[in-house]
């Protein structure tokens, strides 16, 4: 539930601050949008990808770690 909220709260920020570079870069709201809607909707995906990769990381880490019995 955590990695939910933190995707789309993400990519909430995200969308904004692409939308906002774009228009600032091309003047024109339609490619702005364009831009802005598009490059966060695959950022997002990469980014839940990139902490799924880290929390595996992370737990195989914790496994070699751990004390044998």
């Amino acid at each position: 539930m955590r990695l939910a909220l933190k995707t789309a709260t993400y990519a909430t920020m995200h969308l904004t601050v692409a939308i906002a570079v774009a228009y600032a870069l091309t003047r024109d709201w339609r490619i702005a949008l364009a831009v802005g809607v598009i490059e966060p909707m695959v950022q997002t995906v990469m980014f839940n990808l990139h902490e799924r990769a880290w929390t595996k990381a992370d737990a195989r880490r914790s496994e070699a770690l751990a004390p044998t019995a």
